[in-house]
């Protein structure tokens, strides 16, 4: 019985180190960070309003400094939120 559950997992298993995320400020040399475009910057915050971190984003510790800044400059002209509506704590 136990071999049953075990056979989908051989479809999974990756040989060698996982792939390394290219950041993407890094790859496209046009792209900015502006925290006058809040569209621009809210793929990397949650729905909940936290910045995402480097390790899930893939964006180099350069850009993040720079993202972190944005995101905090444009929480405080109110061009984004600090949390979601509604957020109990």
């Amino acid at each position: 019985m136990r071999g049953d559950r075990d056979k989908g997992h051989d479809k999974k298993k990756r040989r060698g180190p996982p792939r390394r995320k290219v950041c993407p400020f890094c790859a496209d040399k046009n792209a900015r960070i502006d925290y006058k475009n809040p569209a621009a910057i809210k793929r990397l915050v949650t729905e909940r309003g936290k910045i995402v971190p480097r390790r899930i984003s893939g964006v180099c510790a350069k850009h993040q400094r720079e993202v972190a800044l944005a995101v905090k400059r444009a929480r405080h002209i109110a061009l984004m939120p600090y949390a979601s509506t509604g957020a109990a704590a």
